[in-house]
């Protein structure tokens, strides 16, 4: 007799499906618990990265601010310097400036001083020049002429004045005293003519008088015959300055070439001493007598004294009013109403009138 199975709900089937399920769970289990692992260690590396980050970031701030510090005291060291360096110059500014203050002055010092010792010595000499003259013109008029031996003269003629004239008559009578030397000597050589005694003497009066000019005095050497001329340098109708002498004594130098000729003309004389700016305040005029013609072209060829005295009378009367005039005549013969004229003149303007004797100067 066949037995009744009894039925078992455990069966294999169902423990196999069990198992399957169960080692599916563990598999899985195993799968999870490895991929945890991985992500753990992954988390771990992450973390200790973000903890050396955190400690690079603190340690970066902690430098930042060391480095902010820094920059703040050198910036403020630099403010500082900036400062001192702005003060030092304008303190070197302020110096130079002084010192160039100080410079120029020592500059204008020196440049003072030199031309005050310039100027001491120029006066200084000038001074010496002055007291000179004033010893040579002290007192009287006494004047020391070397010759043949020495002899004083006592001419009353003083030589002054600021703007001074010293003319000279070149005309043909200074050759000599008498008419008949003079158309005799007038056909010499000019070499003759030169040597003439009396024209000799005319220059040397013109030497005497150069020699008692004022040195600072202003000057004018005239000749006039038929015309007038100047006898300075460059022919110059200006005044000239006394200066070294150097002017004067060619003035006078250039005398020694001229030859003497022609009439006397008077007019052209005082024509000349009009136009000089400033009017003559002093004149001398060496000459032996009248007048022989004036600007307009004579009418005759001779000349008689009534009519010699009228060419004078209206040469002067065209002078300027208030100029001295001295006079030195040298004898001439024929001419009576010469000295007499010229004397006048003298004495109405004030000034001297000399006849000198044969050896003066």
């Amino acid at each position: 007799m066949r037995r009744k199975r009894q039925t078992n709900v455990f069966s294999l089937a169902f423990l196999d499906v069990m198992s399957c399920g169960f080692g599916a769970v563990v598999l899985i289990f195993l799968i999870i618990n490895h991929d945890m692992r991985e992500q753990q260690e992954q988390d771990d590396d992450l973390l200790a990265q973000i903890r050396l980050l955190d400690f690079e970031v603190q340690q970066g701030r902690e430098n930042l601010f060391a480095l902010i510090e820094n920059f703040d005291d050198t910036q403020a060291r630099l403010d500082q310097a900036t400062s001192e360096r702005a003060a030092k110059e304008a303190e070197l500014a302020r110096l130079i400036q002084e010192l160039e203050e100080i410079e120029g002055a020592s500059l204008a010092e020196i440049e003072a001083a030199a031309k005050l010792r310039s100027d001491i010595d120029t006066r200084e000499a000038e001074v010496r020049r002055l007291q000179a003259l004033e010893r040579d013109n002290a007192g009287t008029n006494l004047r020391v002429i070397e010759g043949q031996g020495d002899r004083q003269y006592l001419t009353g003629m003083k030589i002054g004045g600021r703007n001074i004239v010293i003319a000279i008559d070149i005309s043909a009578s200074m050759l000599d005293e008498t008419i008949v030397n003079i158309l005799r000597r007038r056909n010499m050589s000019e070499a003759q003519k030169k040597n003439a005694p009396k024209w000799q003497r005319a220059i040397r009066t013109v030497e005497w008088l150069a020699a008692q000019l004022p040195l600072d005095a202003e000057f004018q050497v005239l000749s006039f015959a038929e015309s007038v001329s100047t006898l300075t340098a460059g022919a110059s109708m200006e005044w000239q300055v006394m200066g070294d002498g150097s002017e004067l004594n060619a003035a006078v130098n250039s005398l020694r070439n001229v030859v003497p000729g022609g009439g006397t003309n008077l007019e052209s004389l005082v024509l000349a001493m009009r136009d000089l700016r400033p009017i003559p305040d002093s004149v001398y005029i060496i000459t032996d007598g009248l007048p022989t013609r004036d600007q307009s072209a004579p009418r005759s060829p001779t000349v008689d004294g009534s009519q010699r005295l009228t060419l004078f009378r209206d040469a002067v009367n065209r002078l300027p009013r208030q100029i001295p005039i001295n006079v030195i005549l040298f004898p001439m013969e024929g001419d009576p109403m010469a000295g007499a004229a010229w004397w006048q003149l003298a004495r109405a303007t004030g000034g001297a009138f000399v006849s000198p004797s044969w050896d003066w100067p």
